[in-house]
């Protein structure tokens, strides 16, 4: 592929870094103590309870609900080991998939906020787009270890 400056396998990997770096922010914007004392599980149950889906009210109400703390870690640390694995390049390809898996959740959930959508729609299609380019060839621990070829 030609293109300017850069190869079209490069351009692919400064998207993934990149969409580590949008991972890593929303893993560090989080008022922490707020977040793990229930802060973040208790907003999401009012958007969950309004939802005008009932199968994501009973999701999560079955899910989430009953582990609020666990979860709270669950998404937060999630949050930090797909940044972390896009910049680096390591498991790149587990971590796009699961990245695209939690903004979709993200998306279903907040279905009403276009704010939101606009976001999570973002990161979706740089996720999609990196995996099927296979990024992970380019810059990334994966390629100096050999992991996927």
């Amino acid at each position: 592929m030609q293109t300017i400056w850069l190869s079209g396998a490069e351009w692919f990997a400064i998207l993934r870094i990149g969409l580590g770096l949008w991972w890593l922010e929303s893993w560090r914007h989080k008022d922490k103590k707020d977040w793990f004392a229930g802060g973040g599980v208790t907003w999401a149950a009012g958007v969950a309870a309004k939802h005008r889906w009932p199968f994501v009210r009973r999701s999560f109400d079955h899910l989430v609900k009953p582990r609020p703390r666990l979860m709270a870690y669950v998404v937060a640390y999630a949050e930090l080991a797909l940044g972390l694995g896009l910049i680096a390049g390591l498991l790149t390809p587990i971590a796009l998939v699961g990245g695209l898996v939690l903004n979709v959740i993200y998306l279903v959930l907040m279905i009403h906020d276009w704010a939101e959508q606009g976001q999570n729609l973002m990161m979706a299609l740089i996720s999609a787009g990196a995996l099927f380019a296979m990024s992970w060839q380019t810059w990334s621990l994966d390629n100096a270890l050999g992991l996927f070829p």
